[in-house]
């Protein structure tokens, strides 16, 4: 059973190898420190950050992400070392959050090997901090134990260095930053090796898995760490073989593996196949475009990976698409960080000489360094253009082809539009981009039906153009964004199968939620005040009870007359307003057992607004995939750890596809109740 730990709580390690799992709401430094009895850490060799990631006994991650892995191993750790403190930090010089305060509450676990929880904390009550030593374990009596700290620094990690008695504290601090900006430590392994798929070759790296494979994301994914399936950081949605249920994010998430995930029980791997899936293998792809010709690369088709149904092939070729951009961008950074290693190297040899330092000769041998430093990003770049430029190509012949469920809502798929008689297998929750390849969007999918919530972030926050929007305007366009999410559901399902309440208690939602309201979609009117959240919680939780009670009977068809069996999806708007702890926890307990029994939570919400309910909100963010309604590189693949900016599928201005796809399923529900 899992310790849950509040700051100052230890708790007893039961073996000495062990795993310390970060996940965070934005890219972190994850280190650690090697210290005595009075924690006093004796000099940089005993810190391990990204710059020098190994240590006796301990490995931490190469980059900032917002999952992390450390791995630790008790018995090697040196007999003087008596404490391990694990600390994170925020990356100076980026876009990204300057203080703790401003992001989802990290949340630390130590695990054993087989993924077991032996002990969690969520790091709470950080305001000002840029860094945090989130735990550290401990020799006590000749045994290790783990303790929370959550001791915050708002000088950084310069401040957390000298509080335990580093001498270079500011020189170690500044470094372990550049190293992370400049990317220093990114280079990356190699993906598993999978069994190929059978398509023609593009030009691009070569894909990887066929339907059915698993990935090493959320759902992004997401930073947050947290499991969803589909292409992206579920997440950093993720990159992974075609047809793979995989996290976003979370995907862009879901925390990085080390290898393929265990199942809880330690009895192998994950079966992430679809419950409703043929098993045996699909029938090949359609035959390929005619050959290009020589020196050129194939042109592409839609539908060419392999799947049972058009749909299924698309769905893989996106999952490929995606792949192929995560490996091809892996491999530019990493030729980009031996270039920079390289010239640093040369550098360093030329001005070791005295004589060098001054005059022609050194002139010449750093120019000479330079430039072979960039001719090998030259090369990089070149090969990165090569494959980016075939997977336009691809994305220009997949994109017009997509089903409305993947489709965008500018795809012409959409005056099309009829209420289908079966569920798709995924949904299109927005776009994914690096910002090396900014040329190319890859769709989003996440698998239906959703395996976790939705956290629709109206927190305030800085778009990637450099515009801020205040806190009206976004918890506005949070709702627009919830809203979106909420009619593709609508759309994809077919008639009377998908049930939308809303939680409005204030009211304040009443024009992003037009659509809804006026197009008859809904079940009831918005839910307004204590008394109309208090009504449709009580309702959703006792729909969620009755149908547990049920399955585990082995009477799923004992339940009680006029109990609406289809899926629901909650939309709380302006949380916590109007919120008490029993609806909180009403909230908590839809958000954990509601998806199993089709019971889905979108929340519109600032995490920021909600801190007054301390940690007990915490399990709930980390729950819930989180999604921006403005570009944001939140995402976190756990295949690379790249950070993928996440931009939310919303409807062209002036457009009215929303309304006119929402008017045929409302037609459609009056029919199906007749």
């Amino acid at each position: 059973m899992t310790a849950e730990l509040t700051r100052g709580q230890n708790h007893p390690l039961p073996g000495a190898r062990l795993e310390i799992r970060v996940s965070a709401g934005t890219p972190v430094v994850a280190g650690a420190t090697l210290g005595d009895e009075d924690g006093t850490v004796h000099g940089v060799a005993q810190v391990a950050h990204p710059g020098a990631p190994t240590l006796p006994g301990l490995e931490v991650s190469r980059q900032a992400a917002a999952d992390h892995r450390l791995a630790v191993d008790l018995d090697a750790v040196p007999d003087a070392v008596h404490r391990v403190s694990v600390l994170l930090a925020l990356p100076t010089g980026g876009r990204g959050p300057a203080r703790f305060g401003a992001v989802a509450a990290p949340f630390v676990a130590v695990t054993g090997l087989d993924g077991a929880e032996v002990a969690s904390y969520t790091i709470t009550g950080l305001e000002a901090e840029s860094a945090v030593v989130a735990l550290e374990l401990y020799r006590r009596q000749g045994a290790w134990k783990v303790r929370a700290v959550g001791q915050g620094y708002a000088g950084g990690l310069a401040e957390l260095f000298a509080d335990q008695q580093l001498p270079q504290a500011h020189q170690l601090a500044g470094s372990i930053h550049e190293a992370v900006a400049s990317g220093l430590a990114r280079s990356v392994p190699a993906p598993p090796a999978v069994a190929p798929a059978h398509r023609p070759d593009q030009g691009t790296a070569p894909r990887t898995g066929t339907g059915g494979s698993v990935p090493p994301a959320s759902s992004p994914y997401d930073s947050q760490g947290a499991p969803g399936s589909g292409p992206g950081p579920q997440g950093p949605g993720a990159p992974g073989q075609h047809g793979a249920q995989q996290p976003y994010p979370g995907g862009p998430g879901e925390p990085a593996t080390a290898g393929q995930p265990a199942a809880p029980g330690g009895d192998g791997p994950i079966d992430y196949s679809h419950p409703r899936r043929q098993t045996a293998a699909p029938p090949p792809p359609p035959p390929a475009a005619p050959p290009a010709e020589p020196g050129r690369p194939a042109r592409p088709v839609a539908g060419d990976a392999t799947g049972w149904s058009m749909e299924e092939r698309l769905y893989n070729q996106v999952w490929g698409m995606f792949e192929d951009l995560a490996r091809t961008t892996a491999a530019y950074r990493s030729a980009v960080d031996f270039a920079d290693s390289r010239m640093e190297k040369e550098l360093d040899q030329v001005l070791s000489d005295p004589r060098n330092r001054i005059g022609g000769q050194g002139d010449a041998a750093r120019e000479a360094a330079r430039a072979r430093h960039g001719e090998l990003v030259s090369q990089a770049r070149e090969v990165l253009d090569r494959d980016v430029a075939q997977l336009v190509a691809e994305a220009e012949v997949v994109e017009p082809a997509l089903p409305a469920a993947f489709a965008r809502w500018d795809n012409p798929v959409w005056h099309a539009y009829r209420v289908p008689m079966e569920i798709p297998m995924a949904l299109r929750l927005g776009d994914l981009h690096l910002p090396e390849a900014d040329r190319i969007r890859i769709p989003m999918l996440i698998r239906l039906p959703l395996e976790r919530g939705l956290w629709i972030d109206s927190g305030r926050s800085a778009s990637l153009d450099g515009s801020f929007a205040d806190s009206h305007e976004m918890r506005r366009l949070g709702l627009e964004t919830a809203v979106a999410h909420a009619a593709r559901l609508l759309a994809v399902y077919p008639p009377g199968e998908f049930t939308v309440h809303v939680i409005d208690p204030a009211g304040s939602g009443a024009q992003a939620l037009a659509p809804l309201v006026h197009s008859g979609v809904l079940a009831a009117p918005p839910a307004q005040g204590a008394a109309g959240a208090t009504e449709v919680l009580s309702r959703l939780t006792e729909r969620v009870d009755l149908v547990q009670m049920a399955l585990r009977g082995g009477a799923p068809d004992a339940l009680p007359p006029g109990l609406d069996t289809s899926h629901q999806l909650l939309i709380v708007n302006d949380f916590p307003h109007g919120f008490d702890d029993r609806a909180v926890n009403q909230l908590r307990y839809l958000a954990d057992e509601g998806p199993a029994v089709g019971v889905h939570l979108m929340m519109v919400a600032d995490r920021e607004e909600s801190s007054g309910f301390g940690p007990l909100l915490d399990p709930l963010w980390r729950s819930l995939l989180r999604l921006t309604p403005v570009a944001e590189d939140h995402l976190a693949d756990p295949w690379v750890g790249h950070a993928w900016t996440y931009e939310p599928p919303l409807v062209p201005p002036g457009s009215q596809v929303l309304q006119q796809v929402l008017a045929q399923v409302a037609a459609a529900r009056r029919s199906w109740d007749r």
